[in-house]
């Protein structure tokens, strides 16, 4: 059985929580690690693992209040892992959360929306 993935989140690193068994998926806080790739190959990981026998429904909840170009790349990559959940015939979606006024995280969730071929909702709060 897949295990849950959880990193506490820092002033510098997001914190994920990616729970299968509770159908929790979660990206939340400031992601400017220094090593992008080390803090990110965790994530990888387990979504590889994930992808082998995804949940029917699985909905990935991002609320980020800043990041980095390198986060933004792999932030779109992980999209694009659970984009294979598709092909298994699972639904999968996206909540992408901003506060209200941050047209930053704002327009960087319109721009994922429009490229990504998934559920993709914005969700101000």
């Amino acid at each position: 059985m897949l295990t849950k993935l959880e990193i506490e989140g820092t002033r510098d690193t997001a914190y994920i929580l990616f729970d299968k068994e509770n159908n929790l998926f979660e990206i939340k806080g400031n992601s400017l690690p220094e090593n992008t790739n080390k803090f990110f190959e965790p994530i990888f990981d387990w979504i590889e693992h994930y992808l082998q026998d995804p949940n029917t429904d699985t909905n990935l909840k991002c609320d980020l209040e800043y990041f980095n170009s390198s986060s933004a790349k792999m932030i779109y990559q992980i999209f694009i892992e659970f984009e294979k959940i598709l092909e298994h015939g699972n639904d999968v979606s996206i909540s992408w959360y901003f506060e209200s006024g941050d047209a930053l995280i704002e327009e960087k969730g319109m721009e994922y929306k429009t490229i990504l071929n998934i559920p993709f909702n914005l969700i101000e709060k």
